[in-house]
């Protein structure tokens, strides 16, 4: 099962993949360039790289083989996300409460890419928390959308919120895809 990670330049993409990974993660950081303008590292100044392609881990959750696909955060490596977002089931938009405004095109492309999603909100230290009902109203998202907590150092939080997406994918599949015994029963 193919999962695609998608948030703003350091919201943690990269660490997330790195929680939950099985086997160590592909990353493909490189060293930010000095004096570069493009990438706003007022809340992680001590943020010295960045993806430039993709991340990727793999994990086992009850017998279910799930591949996790990271995406660059800026906008100049979008041309990767289409290749990225290829056969994949699901997504999981990675935000920072301390700058939402910067989520709202990792919103639109997985919307329009028809992806079913999750909100995660990732919990800084020293971030303010604030409770799922504002966030989801701050992004403007349907109340079937699932806004999920986590902390994406931790492992445990992370495997939870995938199987909030994955159980997302399979309720939204149901909705959409009847039974073949409900259209046929009498």
């Amino acid at each position: 099962m193919k999962i695609v990670l998608t948030g703003p330049f350091g919201v943690g993409k990269t660490t997330l993949v790195g929680a939950v990974s099985d086997i160590a993660p592909l990353t493909t950081e490189a060293v930010m360039t000095a004096g570069n303008t493009a990438d706003d590292t007022t809340h992680t100044p001590a943020k010295t790289t960045t993806t430039v392609a993709m991340d990727f881990g793999r994990l086992e959750i009850n017998g279910v083989t799930v591949y996790v696909y990271g995406t660059p955060g800026q906008h100049r490596f979008w041309f990767m996300w289409d290749a990225i977002v290829r056969g994949a089931v699901g997504a999981v938009v990675l935000v920072d409460t301390r700058r939402l405004q910067d989520s709202f095109r990792h919103l639109d492309y997985v919307d329009n890419a028809d992806l079913p999603f999750v909100i995660a909100v990732n919990q800084f230290p020293g971030g303010h928390t604030y409770p799922v009902d504002a966030v989801r109203e701050a992004l403007a998202v349907t109340a079937d959308v699932p806004v999920v907590a986590i902390d994406a150092r931790d492992r445990d939080s992370v495997r939870d919120l995938l199987i909030a997406l994955v159980e997302h994918v399979l309720a939204r599949t149901a909705r959409s895809h009847p039974t073949r015994a409900a259209a046929t029963s009498p």
